[in-house]
């Protein structure tokens, strides 16, 4: 549960980043992170909550190791949640940029360490895949490790865990793919509020 007055800092890539204005601090975007934010303000504003934003489209895990110790341990947030991994699997087939498995799980258990450190409750949402084409359903070779990694990762640190692949996956089999993430990587509003839905269960009930 979020406890009264925590601070809670999203991180990631493309997805947390949703459009969101860098130059404003608290502007979080148009994606899960706004909706989980203004859901759970609106449901409990006794609790005083905060919420930040430090996604940045494009990021692999390691670039957001790069930019940990900035962005991440120095406001030293009560909460730090994590979505991290889909552009280290799609920068090997679009680009033949990969990142092993290896590599993966050397960046995520070294960012995931250092916010245990500091950070009262850490959350891991698993890196998502709706493939909406042939060509995207042989990246799940490629992901689905590296989602392997994201639930070793949790189960070490004693985190939580968003079982975001998990949850596209079983809707997506009843709608089609294309209602959730109409390019197989990027939800559209209706895939951000499922999301968002999803992060508030596990933390506010599993936590």
């Amino acid at each position: 549960m979020l406890t009264a007055g925590s601070r809670v800092l999203f991180t990631g890539d493309s997805i947390t980043d949703a459009a969101r204005d860098r130059a404003n601090e608290r502007h979080l975007g148009g994606g899960y992170a706004m909706i989980a934010a203004a859901l759970h303000r609106a449901r409990h504003p006794e609790r005083g909550v905060t919420f930040g934003n430090r996604g940045i489209s494009g990021r692999r895990v390691r670039d957001l190791r790069a930019a940990w110790d900035e962005e991440t341990v120095a406001p030293r947030p009560d909460v730090v949640s994590v979505l991290i991994g889909v552009n280290d699997t799609m920068r090997r087939y679009r680009r033949g940029e990969p990142t092993t498995v290896e590599e993966f799980e050397r960046d995520y258990r070294d960012i995931v360490g250092r916010a245990a450190e500091f950070a009262g409750t850490v959350v891991l949402v698993e890196p998502f895949l709706t493939p909406v084409s042939e060509e995207q359903r042989a990246w799940r070779d490629d992901l689905d490790p590296k989602i392997a990694v994201v639930h070793k990762v949790a189960a070490d640190h004693a985190t939580l865990l968003v079982r975001a692949d998990t949850l596209f996956t079983a809707r997506a089999a009843t709608t089609g793919p294309e209602y959730w993430c109409p390019d197989g990587v990027h939800p559209t509003p209706a895939g951000h509020a499922l999301l968002a839905e999803e992060w508030l269960r596990v933390v506010e009930y599993d936590g």
